[in-house]
């Protein structure tokens, strides 16, 4: 097993962040609620980058900042219609989802 960290982001609403998310590229790996009236805890992964999702309050600060490294930032800015940055590290993006959590989407510079 590699060892890794998964950040927790809080949302308000699991189905509406997955679906967000999708648009990312991350794809959902599952769900869990305690009841069925629970809050959900949720793990999304594009690849091998993994996110957890969770409705649960205090789990997680409400705005977090996230930085992504992505293959093709070009293409994500397409698919949310935002302009790509230069950066010294990298071409970048800055993403807010439905909830206020930041993710920093970059391809490092010199990286074809």
């Amino acid at each position: 097993m590699d060892e890794e960290i998964v950040p927790i982001l809080h949302v308000k609403d699991a189905g509406a962040a997955v679906d967000w998310y999708e648009r990312l590229g991350f794809v959902k790996q599952w769900e869990h609620r305690f009841q069925l009236d629970f809050p959900a805890f949720v793990e999304v992964a594009r690849g091998r980058v993994r996110i957890f999702l969770s409705e649960h309050e205090g789990d997680a600060r409400p705005n977090t900042l996230i930085y992504l490294w992505v293959r093709d930032v070009d293409a994500v800015a397409v698919e949310f219609g935002v302009q790509v940055r230069e950066a010294p590290w990298a071409r970048e993006i800055e993403l807010q989802d439905p909830d206020g959590n930041r993710l920093r989407v970059g391809t490092p510079s010199g990286a074809d």
